[in-house]
């Protein structure tokens, strides 16, 4: 039985406002979008679409950034992607089929609404206030200009927000000696999800997930064939990754200050409950995230 803990600040506004940014995957409207330019599956457009902001990069770049995809899957759209259209084209149809997905999740009301303007002013405050040092993803849209309509501007904020938090992430499993597959072993485990779920989502084989068990086996991270189960060393060596990486991604919310970010919170909840029940949301996600409870309560055991 799990034990309440305090969740941490940074991690919490993660979970509260991540379904704002989700939408760019997970809603009709952008996969359709990349389709009708010849970007089709849904692997295509995502990587395009999360990508774009770097430039015309190859896939060595994507997977580097990225860290815990299978460089085969990675290929398989990048860099054929910048064929079909430019990056700048791409980030330009990603804010377009946002916006519309937006605007039909949340409505017209709540899209000009003063709260929104709100929400939207508190969250670019928050992104304006991280620096983008050694985070070249979070640098790449930082470069991006600013949309004007503030459900736009909301979206953007936690889009720099979020690849902001995913760059010290990444920061941190190197220092912890995760190598990408290792990641989502210890992850899969830490989070008692599926792995052939989580394996096949990041486009991994068998015989590399097997490979990655055998060596946090012999580094005493994990125990049991099928790699299930962490050791003390490796529940360890996950929750430093994880503290490591709220750590660094709290300056934001440092920043902004803890009423604001929770009167950004409020703002936010029923807008993020318009797209859970919208499903533009997937309740289970490679990200192993959940979103933060009606009313904020924390729930992390």
């Amino acid at each position: 039985m799990g034990t309440q803990v305090e969740e941490h600040r940074a991690r919490r506004l993660w979970r509260a406002l991540e379904p704002l940014h989700a939408v760019t995957y997970f809603a009709p409207e952008p996969k359709a979008a990349c389709e009708e330019i010849g970007a089709r599956g849904y692997w295509r457009g995502y990587f395009a679409q999360r990508a774009a902001p770097l430039g015309a990069v190859p896939a060595e770049v994507v997977e580097a950034v990225f860290y815990n995809f299978a460089p085969g899957l990675v290929r398989r759209a990048i860099p054929d992607v910048w064929s079909l259209a430019r990056p700048e084209e791409f980030c330009a149809l990603r804010l377009r089929a946002v916006d519309a997905a937006l605007r039909r999740s949340l409505g017209e009301d709540a899209v000009r609404s003063p709260e929104m303007a709100e929400a939207a002013e508190l969250a670019r405050t928050a992104a304006l206030s991280v620096s983008t040092a050694g985070r070249a993803l979070a640098a790449a849209v930082a470069a991006q200009p600013w949309p004007q309509p503030p459900h736009l501007v909301l979206w953007h904020a936690q889009t720099l927000l979020r690849e902001h938090r995913g760059d010290g992430h990444v920061a941190a499993l190197v220092t912890a000696g995760l190598d990408p597959v290792e990641t989502l072993v210890v992850f899969a485990a830490a989070r008692e999800m599926d792995p052939h779920y989580l394996r096949e989502r990041r486009g991994w084989s068998p015989g590399e997930w097997a490979a990655a068990i055998d060596g946090l086996a012999a580094r005493g991270l994990v125990s049991g064939a099928a790699g299930t189960e962490l050791t003390e060393a490796g529940r360890a060596l996950h929750d430093e990754v994880e503290a490591r990486t709220d750590a660094v991604a709290d300056t934001a919310w440092t920043s902004l200050g803890d009423e604001r970010a929770e009167r950004l919170v409020r703002l936010a909840e029923p807008w993020v409950r318009a797209v859970l029940a919208s499903e533009d949301f997937l309740p289970t996600n490679p990200m192993g995230m959940r979103p933060l409870a009606p009313g904020g309560a924390a729930r992390h055991s």
